[in-house]
Formats: C-alpha cells, structure tokens, sequence
C-alpha cells in the first residue's frame, strides 16, 4: 500500500476527493468516472490511473453497475494525516488548545475559524476553477 502523503500529495487525486466529497452531500450512490472525466477536464485513462492509486489506498470505494463504475469517498485512511498533524498542535501553561504556525500560535477558536476561512476559500477557488474549464472547453 502507498503511503498516504505520497497519495495525496497528487493535485489531481485531491482535486478527484474534492469533487468525491462535495458530491457525497447530494448525492450517495457515487460519481462515475465518465463524471469525473468531465468535471476534471483530463483523459479517462488518467481518471482511471488515479481512481486505481486511491482505491489501492482505500480513500474511495467502487460500486460496478454494468460497464460503469461509481465512486465514492472513504476518508477514514485520512486519520492518519489528522494523527500526524496532532503533535503541531499544543498547549498552553493555561491549558487552551493552540494551534502552532510558523509566525506563532493561535487559540483554537481562533484556529477553528482561520480552519474554517481556509476551506471555504479552497472550496470556492475549486467551484471557480471547475467552472473556468467547463466554459473553456
């Protein structure tokens, strides 16, 4: 099995779990490759080349139907980035959770909420992005 870090270290696999995950919230029965050819604006065979390393990781999970294959996001080998990331976050002598950064550290409110800013400005910079390449092919 490959390390996780080496799985996600890919652009295109992240982007391919971004477009599993938003998906996972309307939509249980899985995404087919064919939608994610679309939506990523790449070759099938290397959708296909992409789904194989993170199914091989067990970051998704496919259903067959017929020729046509549906997948799905499994985040759970994702704990082990979140347990690598544990030990960047201390605590402080009063006991509050902070969140070490390379200019200091912040509350974990205050973490929480720059967490929170960060993903949304990755979900809206994906939505943009996704959007650009529909209308520019």
């Amino acid at each position: 099995m490959a390390d996780i870090f080496d799985v996600i270290a890919d652009g295109t696999r992240r982007e391919i779990l971004q477009i599993l995950l938003s998906r996972s919230a309307s939509d249980s029965s899985g995404t087919s490759v064919s939608q994610l050819v679309h939506e990523l604006g790449v070759s099938q065979p290397t959708v296909s080349k992409h789904l194989k390393v993170l199914r091989e990781a067990g970051l998704v999970t496919v259903r067959e139907e017929g020729q046509h294959r549906y997948y799905s996001l499994n985040s759970t080998p994702l704990e082990q980035v979140d347990d690598w990331l544990v030990p960047f976050f201390i605590d402080d002598a009063d006991g509050e959770t902070m969140v070490e950064l390379s200019n200091g550290a912040l509350p974990e409110p205050a973490a929480n909420a720059a967490e929170f800013v960060g993903r949304a400005a990755a979900s809206a910079k994906h939505a943009v992005t996704s959007a650009l390449r529909k209308f520019g092919n």
